[in-house]
Order: C-alpha cells, then structure tokens, then sequence
C-alpha cells in the first residue's frame, strides 16, 4: 500500500495521516479494491483550473479531479488533486469543519476510483450515502497505539 499526500503551493494542514491512511484502505477493502498507489494532491483554485482546462477541457473551479492510472481489475492506482481553496469554501457554505469537509472529498476521489459516478441525481445520492458511511467509519476507527501520527 501506497498513499501519499502532496502539497503544490498550498497547505492541506491535514493531520492524522496514519488514520487516514488506514481508513483509506479499509474503504478499498471494503469495496474489494487493493490500492498499489495513491497520491492526494493538496493544491490551489488556480493550479487545479489548468489541469481542468487542460485534461478535461473545463474551465471551471472544483474541488477535486481523479485521475484513474489502474491497469488492472480490483486495484487502485491513481491521482486525486485537491483545491483547498474549494474545500474551505465549501466548508463554509456547508457550515461544516474544514477537517471535514476535508475527508470527504479525500474519500470522495477514492470512491470515483472505485466505480462510483456523480454525474446524474441517482449516483450523487448513492456517492452522498456511500461518503456518510465512510465518514461515520472514520469516526469509529482506531489507530493501534505507538503507531505515529504520519
């Protein structure tokens, strides 16, 4: 297993990585997916416009763009870039904490890689139930005590 997390001209302030690492794979798991190699990458509005106009011909903000690198069925490799501007706006609007709302759209990506969609109401309101279970699963996880905090 493989996740790392990358910051380009921003500062994610996540902290909890080893728990996140772990909860990360236990939603794999869970949807019986084997991550090889995983990068977040924690960025700015701007940086993530030019991938958006570049890659996908979007010339829109958003929160977050997964690309899916996997060559084989039932593995996880990809890249997950992250506008932190969105997301502390996004958690104002929503009037949530930025951690939160943080988590989220790390699993959102992660669940993209595992299948899901969010393009029509029906798979918005399955990727919205699947994101609450994952979170109220993070909520419940346990790190095993010594384990550091990266």
């Amino acid at each position: 297993m493989a996740i790392h997390f990358f910051e380009e001209g921003i500062q994610s302030k996540i902290t909890q990585k080893r728990k996140i690492k772990l909860w990360i794979t236990e939603i794999a798991k869970e949807k019986k997916f084997r991550i090889q190699t995983l990068n977040y990458v924690f960025c700015t509005d701007d940086y993530l416009l030019e991938i958006n106009k570049n890659y996908l011909n979007h010339d829109t903000y958003t929160d977050i763009i997964t690309f899916d690198q996997s060559e084989f069925e039932g593995e996880i490799e990809g890249d997950i870039y992250i506008s932190i501007d969105r997301v502390k706006e996004n958690s104002k609007i929503l009037e949530t904490k930025y951690e939160e709302e943080l988590l989220r759209v790390l699993i959102h990506g992660l669940l993209h890689l595992c299948g899901y969609k969010d393009k029509n109401q029906r798979e918005k309101e399955t990727m919205r139930r699947e994101e609450e279970k994952a979170m109220n699963l993070f909520q419940n996880l346990g790190v095993p005590r010594g384990t550091p905090n990266q």
